[in-house]
């Protein structure tokens, strides 16, 4: 694919993202690019969204990922919030940011907890100071920092188990001293000290977001925990939010846990590399410090550190960290090897073709990091439900206060504290917490099996998935084929000129048939002027003087040119399953090519499995009908439609969407590239992670291998079963307690415990994903 081809592709994808998504969930799909667009007072819905107690739960003590590399583009500024650790909290530094004019664009990056902000400077530090005043406490980062946490977060972890300590204590007195005056003002200090020592941050938050009338978690723990101090039940509110403090430090730990998983490929990248330098001898040097084209040795049994191609020797890698390939792969001069990848055997050398924040593996972190970014519609879902939801149950909680001393005859202190205690049940967390933890272990769980997903989106859509469109060369076929059989069909010109002429028109493209041409003639190519592409036809260009066209039975059939004999020799080499090329002049044909491309053998096993899944495959491609039938035959597909121009794929596409509902395109190349962006699902067969590849599509394919569909949609399934069961399971809880808090006895203990608890299980829940 050309670089233009993609640059047209990406317009097809905005046309896309308007028709089947919001435009936030499809990312401009640049692989080296890392910045969203950030819309001053537009695509702010979720701003309003409930305040998840994920921020105190960072806060907290895991430590937090800085930036791996500092990329960041020319201009931004770039900080790091310790208390950002998902989508809504990013909602709320959206909400606030809303309003600064002069912002040119955000980019959050959950997973190493920072915004890098491009504006001028007296912009950028008014942003600063709204962050700071919604309770959160920015620092500015620099470029290469790759510091990994926070001191003060092991700080935080003592300082939480010395607040319950106290709040123990201090309730210890309560019982034991009853109503001994000293002791009950000796338990009231106690309980400040615990308070504060466990909910600083919490209460600083809460303030500030009730001064901004923004009802989240923060807001509902500093009016739950405030006024159960206030109508003395001190130890209570002391042990509430010591408690609250440290399950959302279990929380955070358990967050950090998927979030980071995908992040344990960096540690399969060795931090030293062995390069030759200029005196022939091998040094050891920092991955960080090797340059593009520096020669690299890695001996058997050692990590590759850096991607590049194999210049000497000869070996066999282990490519399952990068590709999800089980077999190990065999390594040559010529041939491509990727950082993180093992060397089982054999020594080999290689010159590095990309630095360490650019190889496959540091890009697939990058491309996972960035799909946690989109929304996938049941987490759209569950944030407008909760911008709702917590405002509807202070609602609540304030009617329980003032109406039902008069309703049921409570005290007031009794109404207060029932209200008290539902506000602190109604804690959204685990409602919000439920999705964005199970789409990133979905991500990351297919990361591992070398299936690149942009975004949530793709992963909760892939399930509804009811045709899978594919291209034939790269796709179902190895797409390398041989040249078998070459005809000269003219006596007017000498047959060394015609197979150079036929050389050298082939030399000149990139298409796989051209190549296997230009491979198989094996002939000293002529100089082409005025080449010309003819997409889904063929190549033409001038040699010798002489105009001559390369291409397929539809360009010639085109030029009046297919005389009787030459369309029964191409039938012929057709009805066999070859690909027919054939070299003409302006006046004849002057030979024939025939070149076959062998079926790859997991494309049987895979279009199977799609078959028993109920899920229909039509084969798209530019081949003639016979050769396609051939194939299709083989691979075991029953519709076929071939002899198609890009523009004719995507009326097809066009056609089985309309027909049957959600429709996936696999392919890669130009071709392909208007049918995979108006696809619901576009996905490219990676070759490994190419750029374009990457770029280009929704899905990425890293090792080619077509069994990655069926086990896709499979993980697509498990994961939106999983989705739902953690909601229901946090409603469900939250409904069971609120009844006890309001016709029964339930306490603040049991309050915290109930969210807490339903926000692990959640967690826990929605991790299982990493190991399927």
């Amino acid at each position: 694919m050309t670089r233009e081809s993609f640059e047209s592709h990406e317009h097809d994808h905005t046309v896309k993202n308007h028709h089947e998504h919001s435009h936030e969930e499809k990312h401009g799909h640049d692989f080296h690019s890392h910045s969203h667009h950030h819309e001053h007072g537009h695509n702010h819905a979720h701003g309003q969204a409930v305040h998840c107690g994920c921020a105190a739960s960072c806060a907290a003590g895991q430590a937090a990922l800085r930036p791996v590399t500092g990329n960041w583009p020319k201009g931004q500024s770039v900080f790091y919030i310790d208390s950002m650790d998902c989508p809504v909290e990013v909602n709320d530094i959206k909400s606030v940011l809303s309003r600064i004019e002069g912002i040119r664009n955000l980019d959050f990056q959950l997973a190493s907890r920072t915004l890098s902000i491009e504006a001028d400077r007296e912009t950028v530090e008014k942003s600063i100071a709204a962050i700071k005043k919604a309770g959160y406490v920015p620092e500015r980062i620099t470029t290469g920092d790759t510091e990994t946490g926070s001191p003060r977060n092991e700080e935080r972890v003592w300082r939480y188990w010395l607040a319950l300590a106290i709040a123990c204590v201090v309730e210890i007195l309560h019982v034991v001293s009853g109503d001994i005056m000293a002791t009950e003002i000796g338990g009231m200090i106690l309980s400040v000290v615990a308070i504060w020592l466990s909910g600083f941050s919490t209460y600083r938050k809460g303030l500030a977001a009730l001064l901004g009338l923004r009802l989240n978690i923060n807001a509902l723990m500093t009016v739950a925990v405030t006024g159960a101090f206030l109508i003395g039940q001190w130890p209570e509110a002391a042990m509430v939010m010591a408690l609250y403090a440290i399950a959302e430090l279990i929380e955070a730990r358990s967050v950090d846990r998927a979030r980071n998983a995908i992040r344990n490929l960096l540690d399969l990248t060795p931090p030293t590399a062995e390069i030759r330098d200029e005196t022939g001898t091998w040094n050891a040097v920092p991955v960080k410090n090797v340059t593009l084209n520096a020669t690299i040795r890695v001996r058997p049994g050692e990590r590759i550190p850096l991607d590049g191609t194999v210049t000497g020797g000869a070996g066999t890698v282990d490519q399952s960290p990068v590709t999800g390939e089980s077999i190990p792969v065999d390594k040559k001069p010529g041939d491509s090897v990727f950082a993180g990848t093992i060397n089982e055997s054999g020594t080999l050398e290689f010159c590095v073709t990309a630095l360490s924040d650019d190889t496959v593996v540091a890009r697939i972190i990058k491309a996972v990091e960035e799909a946690q970014e989109a929304s996938a519609p049941t987490q759209r879902f569950v944030d407008r439900f909760a911008a709702i939801y917590t405002p509807l149950i202070f609602l609540v909680a304030l009617c329980v206060a003032v109406a039902t001393p008069f309703l049921f005859g409570w005290t007031w202190l009794q109404a207060l504290y029932k209200a008290l205690v539902m506000l602190v049940i109604a804690c959204p967390c685990a409602l919000v917490i439920a999705t964005p933890v199970t789409v990133v272990s979905g991500l990351v769980s297919a990361a591992r099996r070398g299936i690149l997903m942009k975004g949530g989106v793709y992963l909760e859509e892939a399930r509804n998935i009811r045709v899978v469109a594919l291209d034939k060369t790269g796709t179902i076929t190895e797409g390398k084929p041989r040249l078998l059989d070459t005809k000269i069909i003219s006596e007017n010109f000498p047959e060394n000129d015609i197979l150079d002429w036929a050389a050298g028109l082939a030399d000149s493209s990139g298409h796989p048939v051209s190549r296997a041409i230009a491979s198989g003639l094996n002939r000293t190519a002529r100089a082409v002027s005025g080449f010309t592409d003819l997409p889904g036809r063929g190549v033409s260009g001038t040699i010798e003087g002489h105009s001559l066209i390369m291409g397929n039975h539809r360009l010639i059939e085109e030029k009046g040119l297919c005389r009787p004999d030459v369309h029964r020799l191409l039938l012929e080499y057709e009805k066999q399953g070859y690909t027919v090329t054939v070299l003409a002049s302006g006046r004849e044909v002057l030979a024939i090519f025939a070149v076959a491309d062998t079926i790859k053998a997991t494309s049987r096993e895979a279009l199977a499995a799609l078959k028993r899944k109920g899920i229909m495959t039509v084969m798209l491609t530019g081949d003639n009908e016979t050769t396609a039938k051939t194939i299709a035959d083989e691979a075991g597909i029953e519709n076929v439609r071939g002899n198609l121009l890009p523009a004719e794929k995507l009326d097809a596409v066009r056609e089985l969407q309309k027909q049957y509902g959600k429709t996936a395109m696999i392919g890669d190349g130009i071709n392909d590239a208007p049918a995979l962006a108006h696809a619901d699902t576009g996905i490219a067969m990676g070759d490994a992670g190419t750029d374009i590849a990457m770029e280009a599509a929704d899905v990425v394919i890293m090792n080619d291998d077509l069994r990655r569909i069926p086990q896709m949609i499979d993980l697509s399934a498990s994961t939106y079963s999983i989705l739902w069961q953690n909601i229901l399971i946090a409603l469900g809880i939250k409904l069971v307690f609120f009844a006890l808090a309001l016709f029964g006895s339930a306490t603040m203990w049991m309050a915290v415990f109930a969210d807490t608890g339903a926000s692990l299980l959640v967690l826990l829940n929605g991790l299982r994903v990493l190991r399927k």
